[in-house]
Formats: C-alpha cells, structure tokens, sequence
C-alpha cells in the first residue's frame, strides 16, 4: 500500500530538518525516507543503488517533497565518509537512520566465514561507520537524533539466523551505548526492533527459494506472526518519524518493538 506524501502530515513534523536514511532505495528506507519528506524533512538517502535511489528521489519530487541521493556503501568507511562529506555540505545534519543491512539464512553449522563476515561489515559496521561519521558534526551543532534498524532476531532466538541474529544483538548493544555517552551533548540514540516484514527481500526469497509455491508460502509466513500478517513498511516509518520528531524529545537509549505481538503473544 502506498501513502502520499500529504497523508498524515499534521503531525510528529520534521520541517527544516536534514536527514540521512541509509540504505533508503528500498524497502523501510524507502518507507521512511517518504515518510520525512511528507513530514517537511530534506531527506538525503544513502544507498549503493543508484538507479533505485534516484527513481525514490524522483517520487518525493514529485509529491513535492524534497530529497537527494548519494551513492554509498556503508560497509566501507571511505565511502561513508566521502558521501557524508557532501551531506555536510548540504547543511546541518539533524537526523541519522541507519536503516541499511542485509539478511541470512543459516545456523551456525551453515554460516561461512565468508558469510559472517559479510553480515557484520555490513550491519555492524556499517552502522558504526555512519554514527562515527555523523558524530562529532552533532556534537559541534547542538545535537541530533540517530535511530538504527535493529530486529526481534536481535533479542530473540529464531531458527536459522545465526548471523542475522548476531549482527542485530550488537546493534542493539550500540544503541545503547551511544545514548549513554552523548546525553550530554544532546544526542538521543533508540533503535526499531521489526519482526517480520514485507518487502522486496521477502518476495525475492520466496521467488528463490520456493518457485510456484511463492502465494503458499507468503501465506504461511503471514500466520506465523501473532497477528496474522507481515509489518508494511510504512508502519516502520511512522514509528520512525515518531521516534525521529520533537514529539519523542524525552526518549533515548531504547530499543522499540514493532512485531505484531511477537515477543507476548506467541502461542
């Protein structure tokens, strides 16, 4: 389901805002970068797709919005900084979404070395390259707010997502680390713990994975979560606009639940 940029914009604004959502081509960046746009927020995205992330440029324009794209791997700390080098550029850097990563499937006897490296330089460092780079410009200019995209695999055990599950932990663990020792300089730092949700991964994984069987099984993944369905990606961004606004001024250093009654709910 998609939103317009007008819909629900009388409240939680982010006019005169810049903000940088990572890994904003797609999915719940793509979700939230819209999302702070409709809101008033100049939304830098960050994303190593550049065609995508021009064609979601295109769309907040084009809703009247106003956004830019800079390509970036965030994996790799040259490229962080040089992209947030042209950020600064822009202006005084209100708001970070580190929302980029990527998934695994696999226990610990079925992760590579090769894929758990992967996994942690780019959902760990990648975060740690963003929030360093991001830092000290907050600190000089009065203070910020960062949000990471963490997951219910980060604090919950789930079937075969070594990886996945550890790289998310630490996101967790950064979170809270960084809103311990920036309260002083006006930083707040939460993160979003998803369960399940719909988008681009999910339809390519079950395209990969179960070829025609792919409306069975979404169907299936649908009812295992306690509420009957996936999370869209827009319900992730209006937690995130909230958490991101003025409105939620008077929290920090938590790790916030979107998960369909995951973690009380199970049978």
């Amino acid at each position: 389901m998609r939103h317009s940029l007008t819909e629900n914009s009388s409240s939680f604004r982010l006019d005169g805002r810049l903000a940088v959502v990572t890994g904003g081509a797609s999915g719940i960046g793509r979700a939230v970068a819209r999302r702070f746009a409709a809101s008033g927020a100049y939304v830098c995205l960050l994303d190593i797709d550049d065609k995508e992330s021009a064609k979601v440029v295109g769309e907040i324009a084009a809703a009247g919005g106003s956004a830019k794209a800079y390509a970036c791997d965030v994996s790799r700390q040259e490229s962080v900084a040089s992209a947030f080098a042209k950020v600064f550029q822009e202006g005084r850097l209100n708001i970070l979404v580190n929302n980029a990563g990527i998934s695994h499937v696999g226990n610990l006897e079925g992760t590579t070395e090769p894929d758990f490296d992967k996994i942690f330089s780019v959902n760990v460092k990648g975060i740690y390259h963003c929030m360093r780079a991001s830092i000290a410009h907050m600190k000089s200019h009065g203070g910020g707010v960062i949000l990471n995209m963490a997951s219910i695999a980060g604090t919950s055990g789930l079937a075969d997502r070594f990886a996945y599950s550890m790289s998310k932990g630490a996101v967790v663990a950064m979170t809270y680390s960084v809103a311990k020792d920036y309260l002083a300089y006006n930083i707040r730092c939460n993160c979003i713990s998803p369960a399940r949700v719909h988008t681009p991964f999910v339809d390519g994984f079950l395209r990969k994975n179960y070829p025609g069987k792919e409306q069975e099984m979404f169907e299936r993944l649908e009812k295992s979560q306690p509420i009957g369905r996936m999370a869209q990606p827009e319900e992730v961004a209006s937690l995130a606009l909230f958490l991101c606004s003025e409105e939620a001024s008077f929290i920090t250093g938590s790790d916030y639940p979107i998960d369909g009654g995951f973690f009380n709910l199970r049978g």
